[in-house]
């Protein structure tokens, strides 16, 4: 067995090689770390569950073909054995706490807490709390029974954090009472990401208030009061605009570029290409290549489409 490790500087303390003392739910290692810009971990696969919680900065985490963006006061699970990547953003290097732990009791523990294969990324509240656990299980270094309990006590302490933190959000949107901690242009600026790298695998409204951890209800809210549309509407201007630019720029088939935008059915994308644009998509392309033989002036793709502002 490998000695307990303990790490400490001004970048990074970490508690790791821990002893297997509990079998229902047991912690492996734990840290804190303010992360340099564009400081990126993976492609890598763990054998343990891991949940980072972000205290400040921004960064990304990619599992499953998905990305998501996240910033302070949320938090993100690794699985065992999915192939994951995660970094620090370049202007806004994000500073985390991570656990991580394993267990016959891990995967149960992690639905109470609200986690699923649909919800790799969720909000958390009172980092003080969460910090106070964390600084305690850090501040427990010396290997010995006493400690054990100590770190172990702990770790359960934070799961009932997270549980009682999940129960309270799941109650305020059964009662119809939705608090939410940030202004209505950052929920749009996280779902306008979201979108962006997503766009292509049938999101759809649900998927990204889920996401950003509102109802569609909310998310339809600050969408009309920041852009002056709904969310569904952005979404489907979104997909189209990036369907002309596609149309316009490579010599895919009609049937390809509605694929690469996130529609199953092509005669459903046909339908709504026109009457966004009042045109067929062939006839688009037909249109837009007479159009290039004879203006002298063209307009860049943005103005074309007006993808800037859909």
């Amino acid at each position: 067995m490998r000695n307990i490790k303990y790490t400490d500087s001004a970048q990074f303390q970490c508690l790791e090689h821990l002893r297997e003392a509990f079998m229902d739910l047991y912690l492996v290692h734990c840290g804190i770390e303010h992360c340099h810009p564009s400081q990126y971990l993976g492609p890598s696969v763990r054998d343990e569950y891991i949940i980072h919680f972000v205290l400040e900065g921004k960064g990304t985490y990619t599992v499953g073909g998905i990305t998501y963006f996240l910033s302070s006061n949320q938090m993100f699970l690794i699985n065992p054995g999915e192939e994951i990547r995660y970094g620090s953003d370049t202007d806004e290097p994000w500073t985390y706490a991570w656990i991580g732990f394993n267990g016959i009791r891990a995967s149960s523990t992690l639905r109470n807490c609200g986690f699923s294969k649909q919800s790799y990324v969720l909000p958390f509240k009172k980092e003080d709390i969460l910090l106070e656990h964390i600084s305690n299980i850090l501040g427990s270094t010396q290997l010995s029974l006493s400690n054990d309990l100590k770190r172990n006590a702990c770790l359960l302490m934070l799961f009932s954090y997270l549980v009682e933190n999940y129960n309270n959000l799941s109650q305020q949107k059964s009662n119809g009472k939705d608090h939410y901690d940030y202004g209505s242009n950052v929920y749009v600026e996280q779902a306008i990401d979201y979108i962006k790298w997503n766009h292509n695998r049938g999101i759809n409204v649900t998927d990204i208030a889920d996401y950003i951890g509102i109802s569609r209800t909310y998310l339809n809210h600050v969408f009309q009061k920041e852009l002056g549309v709904s969310s569904q509407k952005f979404l489907m201007d979104f997909r189209l605009h990036k369907a002309a630019s596609l149309l316009i720029s490579s010599d895919l088939p009609v049937t390809e570029v509605s694929a690469e935008v996130g529609y199953d059915d092509s005669l459903a994308f046909s339908k709504a290409f026109k009457k966004k644009f009042g045109l067929s998509p062939k006839n688009y392309r037909s249109h837009k290549e007479t159009m290039d033989r004879f203006t002298v002036k063209q307009p860049s793709t943005n103005e074309f489409l007006d993808i800037s502002n859909p």
